[in-house]
């Protein structure tokens, strides 16, 4: 290898350290703080990366897990929804459990305030969860503007999350291998959600029965 050749590889490897420390992720420093995907993109329904992505926070709270099948993911779930005193946002893929959307129902009846964004396919011709939810005046947005929304989550008064694998269907309960996580009180988590569902919501549409 030349003089010349050597010299420039010395320089790359001496370099090394100091591109990898302006790299590092907020995190590490233990910030909390949102990254953003296309970042300098032109905005608007088009262009979702626009939004923030990922999120870091610290949660010390106690969390519930549930199992399927045959576990107890729907009872730990219709728990939480018992629970809950002021707001539901829910999430869902699958939306066919029927108490799981009756919970939903007993708690806007209640006088929580209750809404869902659903993926288009419960967009039917059918009676079906997204009907009975409009029905019990809960509104009900569909988001098409992606291929699957797939998303399964709750959040509750703004502090607890319910996630995992399992969809709001009977088949979750009784045929799938699913999981359900329940973190309680955990607000910074929560509110990581609760942007997220703002931006799903603002790209979908509202369902039409």
């Amino acid at each position: 290898m030349g003089k010349k050749r050597f010299g420039y590889l010395v320089m790359v490897l001496a370099a090394l350290p100091i591109a990898a420390q302006a790299y590092e992720y907020p995190w590490y420093r233990g910030e909390h703080r949102e990254l953003r995907q296309g970042a300098g993109r032109e905005g608007g329904p088009a262009d979702q990366s626009a939004q923030p992505l990922t999120a870091q926070v610290q949660v010390d709270s106690p969390a519930t897990v549930a199992f399927s099948p045959n576990g107890d993911g729907t009872k730990v779930m219709i728990r939480a929804i018992d629970l809950a005193r002021q707001q539901i946002l829910v999430q869902a893929y699958g939306f066919t459990s029927a108490p799981i959307i009756q919970a939903l129902g007993q708690a806007k009846a209640r006088g929580v305030d209750v809404a869902a964004i659903l993926d288009k396919s419960n967009e039917t011709g059918r009676y079906s969860g997204a009907t009975y939810l409009i029905n019990h005046q809960i509104p009900v947005w569909i988001d098409g503007s992606v291929r699957i929304a797939h998303n399964k989550v709750m959040i509750i008064d703004g502090k607890t999350v319910v996630t995992g694998s399992f969809n709001f269907t009977k088949a979750a309960q009784k045929d799938n291998a699913e999981n359900v996580l329940i973190l309680w009180n955990a607000p910074a988590l929560a509110a990581a959600y609760v942007r997220n569902w703002q931006w799903r919501k603002s790209l979908s549409h509202g369902f039409q029965q």
